[in-house]
């Protein structure tokens, strides 16, 4: 694969921070003691206090549900910053993540959500490092649970009995381990067997890749390796060439990249290889005016980060959006979609949010709605085998990435991708999903987004379209949950019937297509009048009066295109 389209940013940019290059870039300026040289660190501040919701928790964006990984990120974040910037961390957070706590020991990503490994070691780290609070004893038999029969650790106790082990499962349970000890008590795992798999992940230039089998060493894979080998107090087999390996990613500018061929320099590089080189004991002073100066160059104008210069950070689904509301200028669209579909990890086969992270579901769904890989069936068949060989949980369904616990968005999402592939694996991964989507059902035809949940407009409809595909579902369902849902005046509320919204009044009409049920063209007009913008764009809701983006935006603009004359299409869209 080509990375040259990556470099030319041929994608749109949103000109938004981001949470997790926020967290990273003031990280790396922590860890090399330059966090004093970040202007406006009151603004930084600002910007990660307002993902916290009222129950305590933060999200990854403003107006999403809380997690677990925007919570740690957050608060740590905030946690670094030179003291008087403004951020500060209550005890409702700490509260909030008690709540995803499970009684095995682990912790979810979301409360009600199966539990994995990502998860238990940001909820750990942010309730032993941010409020000195200990974790349940009973965490030490759920990480005993994670070896796997090849001697590495992996995302669930579930995950493990398959012996799909990764350098990242093995990071964050071990150093969640650490945290919760200090280092101090029996080991969880067979300590042999665990260090043999971490070194053997080592190729002979010197750098790490994630599994078994993988072919190409990146930074990340380093960073999270050299990562759990300190904390067990040891050292990969060649740790000099490990340190000229990560030293062979800096580029002109003095930074580094993420894997060989790779030509960005971003965030998320940066910070892997400063860590990468603290954990090896490695010095930092030759490399640190050089990141500094380039982690400083990606702040935006809302007081946060974004992965690379900021008039070149395309994302995909800023891209996707303009593409499939038809925004780009005659002649773009073709650059735009190979950009898209560079935007891959050498060892996976989906597609990223932005460039150089781990590939995701809704993501990939959204560059496929938009054209991407259209005429590559080989392409399409692979994006199948990444999802039913890779991150189709031992449940059936699917997270946001590799790893993360199933949700019923990540599963519908996936089952649509399914659909428009002819790969062998199809037809055992709908199955998997089927028997997923039977476990969030909470009444006859009324499903959560996780089991156990409480059922949702949104939920209720994905459910019912992802067994569409799967194994075949009664329209008679759909009718009866658009009915509970309609807003009198106008769109679908997600719960009750009183307020509605744009994602939920997407999804209804969506659901209706799908099945064949008939709408009220008038009613679905009203509502796009109630939240069509005074800047030409629309909100997720009627209490808004600006645009809330580009997602919302085409969103808006493909419900307008299915009312007109040419009644076009919906693509099978879903963000939360």
């Amino acid at each position: 694969m080509t990375y040259d389209m990556l470099r030319r940013s041929s994608g749109v940019v949103s000109g938004e921070s981001d949470l997790w290059c926020t967290y990273a870039a003031v990280r790396t300026l922590r860890w090399l003691d330059r966090v004093d040289e970040l202007p406006a660190p009151e603004a930084v501040a600002g910007f990660l206090s307002s993902r916290q919701n009222s129950d305590g928790g933060y999200a990854w964006s403003a107006g999403m549900s809380s997690d677990a990984w925007a919570t740690y990120y957050c608060t740590q974040a905030m946690a670094d910053l030179p003291a008087g910037s403004g951020g500060a961390v209550g005890a409702s957070s700490s509260a909030w993540v008690w709540s995803a706590a499970h009684a095995d020991g682990g912790f979810a990503m979301t409360p009600g959500q199966a539990s994995d490994v990502w998860a238990t070691y940001y909820a750990v780290r942010t309730l032993v490092e941010i409020y000195g609070e200990r974790p349940p004893e009973t965490l030490f038999d759920w990480l005993a649970a994670l070896q796997a029969e090849d001697g590495g650790l992996a995302w669930s106790p579930a995950h493990a009995k398959d012996g799909t082990s990764d350098v990242r499962a093995c990071y964050y349970a071990v150093t969640a381990w650490r945290t919760a000890t200090g280092g101090e008590g029996p080991l969880p795992w067979d300590r042999e067997r665990l260090t043999g798999w971490l070194r053997d992940r080592q190729s002979a230039s010197g750098g790490f890749t994630f599994q078994d089998g993988d072919d190409t060493d990146c930074l990340w894979a380093t960073f999270r390796a050299t990562g759990a080998l300190s904390r067990l107090d040891e050292l990969p087999r060649d740790p000099e060439g490990c340190v000229a390996w990560i030293l062979d990613r800096r580029g002109p500018d003095g930074s580094f990249t993420r894997w060989p061929g790779y030509p960005v320099p971003d965030v998320w590089a940066a910070f892997c290889a400063v860590g990468a080189l603290r954990e090896l004991g490695a010095g930092l002073d030759d490399i640190a005016d050089g990141v500094v100066g380039t982690v400083l160059s990606f702040r935006t104008g809302q007081g946060g980060f974004t992965y690379r210069a900021p008039e070149l950070a395309s994302d995909v689904l800023t891209t996707s959006a303009h593409l499939l509301a038809r925004r780009f200028p005659a002649g773009g669209e073709r650059d735009a979609l190979r950009w898209t579909e560079s935007c891959m990890l050498p060892n996976e086969n989906g597609i990223m949010y932005m460039p150089g992270r781990g590939s995701e579901v809704r993501c990939t769904l959204w560059a496929l709605s938009a054209g991407a890989f259209e005429d590559d069936a080989p392409a399409r068949a692979a994006i199948a085998d990444w999802l039913t060989g890779a991150i189709q949980n031992p449940d059936g369904g699917f997270g946001y990435w590799e790893g993360r616990a199933s949700d019923m968005v990540s599963t519908s999402a996936a089952a649509e991708i399914l659909h428009r592939t002819e790969a062998a694996s199809v037809t055992a991964g709908l199955r998997g999903v089927a028997e997923y989507v039977a476990g969030c059902e909470t009444a006859p035809g009324r499903y959560a987004d996780v089991p156990g949940g409480r059922p949702t407009l949104r939920a209720t409809l994905q459910a019912l379209r992802a067994l569409r595909r799967a194994t075949g579902a009664d329209a008679a369902h759909v009718v009866e949950a658009l009915a509970r849902h309609r807003v009198r005046g106008g769109g679908f509320a997600n719960e009750g019937n009183r307020v509605p919204d744009l994602l939920s009044t997407y999804e209804a009409l969506l659901a209706a297509d799908a099945f064949g049920v008939e709408w009220d063209a008038g009613h679905l007009a009203r509502f796009l009048d109630s939240v069509r913008t005074t800047d030409a764009g629309f909100a997720w809701t009627p209490l808004m009066a600006t645009s809330r983006g580009p997602l919302a935006d085409c969103l808006g603009r493909r419900l307008e295109l299915r009312l007109s004359h040419g009644r076009h299409d919906l693509p099978p869209l879903a963000l939360s």
